[in-house]
């Protein structure tokens, strides 16, 4: 509790002194920087061509969002809906752990295609009325034999007790 208090009247001395440096470090604090937002929609193509070279992309390359309102201003439309998992493991890439390189441009919901998230990373063998269409079979298949046999109680056969002789009590308990 004391080091607490020591490094808040520490704090409280520091400001008083140099009032800027509390606003340097609210500054700190904040988690994101000013040049890590996107900037306005490109109208013109001058502006695509300079955002183009913000983002380290070709001109044709470049194609940014539509802008619909959700914020996503000049930044590119980079190919998406394949994951991290999809690229080449072998790769000599700058950041191994993410499989990028330094500048590469990543998707704006690039948290959706990280290598701890699902992604079908290849188109699926056959089509989804396929698979339904297969577990219907399957189910009525079954639903089927269950009515047609549903009359023939199927169990182990077990034959009535049988007894040397009726009503002959054959054991007792009394002495």
């Amino acid at each position: 509790m004391s080091a607490l208090m020591k490094s808040l009247c520490l704090a409280k001395q520091l400001s008083s002194a140099n009032p800027r440096l509390s606003l340097q470090i609210a500054r700190n604090l904040a988690g994101w920087n000013k040049d890590y937002t996107p900037g306005a929609y490109p109208k013109t193509e001058k502006e695509r061509e300079a955002a183009a070279k913000k983002y380290y992309l070709l001109p044709e390359e470049y194609k940014p969002y539509a802008d619909n309102g959700l914020g996503y201003g000049d930044y590119p439309k980079v190919g998406g809906g394949l994951g991290v998992e999809n690229k080449d493991s072998y790769y000599p890439y700058d950041y191994p752990e993410h499989k990028r390189n330094f500048n590469e441009p990543v998707s704006a919901d690039h948290d959706l295609y990280s290598e701890d998230r699902y992604s079908q990373a290849e188109k699926p063998r056959y089509s989804n009325s396929y698979y339904f269409l297969s577990f219907l079979g399957v189910m009525s298949g079954c639903l089927a034999l269950y009515y047609w046999l549903e009359d023939k109680k199927m169990y182990r056969p077990v034959a009535a007790k049988q007894y040397p002789a009726d009503g002959v009590k054959h054991y007792t308990f009394e002495r």
